[in-house]
């Protein structure tokens, strides 16, 4: 897991080519706050961006999620949002695939909350499970944009 913000990444220590994404013009935080929801992927990436809103919800209600072939970057382009991690591995033999390479996990126990504001980022890798869309204060709307980059584009 890898947090920062879209107006300071030098500071997030993010990988090369994890980087590269983010600094691309089009991936500014107001040029991604402008632009229209839905999937956006630029000519030729591998990688594509789902741009939205979504409500949140108490943490009792929300799903911890991992990807086996993907990794998130999920920013918050509007609103406010708490996102609980695991620090460990979690993925379990009975964990839910609820759809391709989203698995479910029921043994995720949260080390870290970060709470997103707009620009925040908070990025995981594959096997990270972290559950988003967490009540800050009481539930809303928050629009964000969620990266998703294929794991043949993070190994080296």
């Amino acid at each position: 897991m890898i947090i920062g913000h879209l107006n300071a990444l030098p500071l997030a220590g993010l990988p090369p080519r994890l980087r590269a994404i983010l600094t691309h013009p089009d991936c500014r935080l107001a040029a991604l706050q402008a632009r229209e929801d839905g999937r956006w992927q630029p000519e030729g990436a591998q990688w594509f961006c789902n741009i939205g809103p979504a409500r949140t919800q108490p943490t009792a209600q929300r799903h911890t999620e991992y990807h086996r072939q993907w990794a998130d970057i999920q920013v918050v382009l509007e609103g406010e949002e708490i996102i609980n991690a695991a620090t460990l591995e979690a993925a379990a033999e009975d964990d839910e695939e609820r759809r391709p390479d989203l698995f479910i996990s029921q043994h995720a126990r949260h080390g870290v909350a970060i709470t997103l504001r707009p620009g925040d980022f908070a990025l995981f890798m594959p096997g990270e499970p972290h559950q988003a869309l967490c009540t800050v204060a009481e539930p809303r709307t928050v629009r964000k944009a969620v990266f998703k980059v294929p794991l043949a584009l993070l190994e080296v």
